[in-house]
């Protein structure tokens, strides 16, 4: 609303300007036109094409009835209309025509993909311009790189078939803003119904099919709207945005939900370190949850709309939020962010980079140093002189997903799909999915999962299991090692690492885990304890477990444990035995470094002596070299 009252404003002013250069002889066409006046000023638009058509016709000499009658038909986005009404007045007046009709041809020319002609009418106002209106002339600036590029972009076009996902999902009304769980097995939208918009769910059968779309849940669909989604890999949480509510902050703030168990729970503002009193909305989270990205106007952006980060610390607070920066924003307007669950490939729409017209859609790589690479137009005819914007890739990289009007559509805005572009790919991951038990029950549990990539350290997963069937969700990217511990009260913690450096892209690593209650004689094998041959100095990748070890202990004050060391059988066993010693000493060393009572702990060591795997294969010996820990006391 805000653009189109400055374009009405732009045009009353340009309108100005000529009027006190021109006006018609022709007292029929003259009354028109100034009856064309009150009607824009009252914003009666077809009234004010009536008046202007019928002073053209009293004169056909009238410049400034033409220039007019363009213009209101390119504020109707009737651009044929528009862009005969243009020409006609610049055959009237030839080379004395004013320089801004000029701007105002190559506007509609852009807007409706003649590329060729609109660059060249947008140089002819450039050079032709002697006006001081510098913003004028960056945006002409940008708009010729626009249809430079598109010129090229048509004669390189990417393969593009968008296919509808079906009644299932679409119908007469609108569906846009789709979100997918990193399984692909369900797919949530917004629906506008009678002006109403509201979130809808729908899932993949086992024939991958879409099942007939359901509102979402009460506790977050309400009378008012709801709309820009994102949900979390895992499909616990989802973030959304939420206008002209009692508790707003601004215009439209964002919000959070989680899943408790088959519904969610109560949404609730993210608060005054992430809202402002700006219009704050379309979030798009990480796969590991620790950084939301979102679209605002408010101070301190580059242009109109930006994207803009906040990251969540690790007593759950979400920080000042910053801006991207001019590697993403520029002058323009950046909107509809989605970051693919490889957590490094960021696609945006946006206005303000070379493109084919009106908002394109873009994609950017996470470089080494942590900056975006230089974003790049994913290209026609994906991309064309219309709107494209919301597109989000599915978990395995394959496909696009996007809303827009279509001829095969079931009435309103529906949602599609498409293969996508090579060089536009994610980077490949998987995703490691399982479910915790009670050994001996079965029962489901509650329990906090953490997952580590043991060369970078980075926390790749850090949250609890479903209260409802045990389930657990993480992205991972290819080609990494990751640590995994699930811990829940009262039970041992479950240690493991595993490679997904050969697993298919988008096919799960799969775990059944089951876990021990705490009990004297209780023995759990530190899978994450890692020392350098022959060496017994701990490593920095075993962090994540002795934190999981600190904290059974913390929050277990009774219990008591002995470290144990073991070794394979190769080399001397006097040495062996030494090092297994040493390697439990070094644990015992930590824990006691970090204020566990030394009356709780012992160590020992048992060199090659209590072998769980045969030493005659590599992969028996590698098991057989280990840390583990027993209970002795609860």
């Amino acid at each position: 609303m805000e653009k189109r009252t400055l374009l009405i404003c732009c045009l009353m002013l340009l309108f100005a300007a000529f009027a006190a250069a021109q006006e018609s002889a022709v007292k029929k066409a003259q009354q028109n036109f100034d009856s064309a006046q009150k009607s824009l000023q009252n914003r009666e638009y077809d009234a004010a094409i009536k008046s202007l058509a019928e002073a053209t016709a009293a004169d056909p000499a009238f410049q400034l009835a033409f220039v007019q009658l363009g213009d209101v038909y390119r504020l109707k986005k009737d651009f044929e209309q528009a862009k005969s009404s243009y020409h006609k007045a610049i055959a009237l007046s030839g080379t004395g025509t004013d320089a801004r009709v000029y701007y105002s041809l190559g506007d509609v020319e852009l807007k409706s993909g003649d590329y060729e002609n609109a660059g060249k009418d947008f140089r002819t106002f450039k050079n032709n311009y002697k006006g001081k209106d510098q913003d004028l002339l960056i945006r002409t600036d940008k708009y010729i790189r626009d249809c430079d590029f598109s010129v090229l972009a048509i004669k390189n076009p990417e393969k593009y078939q968008p296919l509808n996902l079906g009644n299932a999902v679409n119908t007469k009304d609108r569906e846009y803003f789709p979100a997918l769980t990193a399984d692909g097995s369900s797919l949530i939208f917004s629906r506008t119904v009678d002006g109403n918009e509201d979130f809808y769910v729908s899932h993949q059968s086992a024939d991958r099919k879409w099942t007939a779309a359901a509102p979402l849940s009460t506790s977050i669909n309400t009378a008012l709207n709801e709309g820009a989604q994102s949900i979390s890999p895992d499909g616990m949480y989802l973030f959304f945005t939420g206008c002209n509510r009692e508790d707003g902050l601004g215009s439209c703030d964002l919000y959070v939900s989680h899943k408790n168990g088959k519904d969610w729970d109560k949404p609730f503002n993210l608060g005054a370190a992430v809202n402002s009193a700006a219009w704050d909305s379309q979030p798009a989270v990480t796969p590991d949850g620790s950084t939301l990205y979102f679209v605002s106007n408010r101070p301190g952006g580059l242009g109109g709309y930006d994207i803009w980060k906040t990251m969540l610390n690790a007593e759950g607070e979400w920080s000042k939020p910053v801006n991207l920066g001019p590697e993403i924003n520029t002058a323009f307007d950046e909107m509809t962010p989605f970051v693919h669950p490889d957590g490094r490939t960021l696609y945006f729409s946006s206005n303000g980079w070379p493109g084919l017209g009106n908002m394109d859609i873009y994609y950017s790589r996470a470089q080494e140093n942590g900056s975006w690479g230089k974003p790049v137009n994913i290209g026609y005819p994906i991309n064309t002189f219309s709107e494209e914007t919301g597109l989000i890739v599915t978990p395995d990289g394959s496909t696009g997903m996007f809303s827009s009007v279509l001829k095969d559509g079931f009435g309103d805005m529906d949602i599609y799909r498409f293969d996508l572009p090579t060089a536009a790919k994610p980077l490949p991951i998987t995703y490691v999915k399982g479910i915790v038990r009670d050994k001996e029950t079965k029962n489901f549990l509650e329990a906090k999962v953490q997952v580590v990539n043991l060369k970078t350290k980075e926390m790749k997963f850090n949250d609890f299991t479903s209260k409802d069937n045990g389930e657990f969700l993480a992205v991972m990217p290819l080609g990494s090692s990751y640590a995994f511990n699930a811990i829940s009260d009262g039970y041992l913690f479950y240690s493991d690492n595993f490679e997904l450096t050969t697993t298919a892209a988008g096919r799960p690593y799969v775990l059944e885990i089951f876990l021990d209650k705490l009990k004297p004689g209780g023995n759990v094998i530190l899978k994450n304890i890692f020392f350098d041959t022959n060496k017994y100095e701990l490593l920095t990748a075993s962090v994540t477990e002795l934190t999981s070890l600190l904290e059974l202990l913390q929050a277990n004050q009774t219990i008591g444990i002995e470290i144990q060391g073991h070794t394979d059988n190769v080399g001397n066993a006097a040495d062996n035995q030494k090092l297994s010693l040493q390697r439990a000493e070094a644990v015992y060393d930590y824990l006691i470094n970090n204020k566990i009572e030394a009356d709780r702990l012992s160590f020992k060591g048992f060199g090659a002596t209590v072998p769980i795997a045969k030493n005659d294969t590599a992969e028996g010996r590698q098991k057989n070299r280990r840390t583990s820990f027993l209970i002795t006391k609860i």
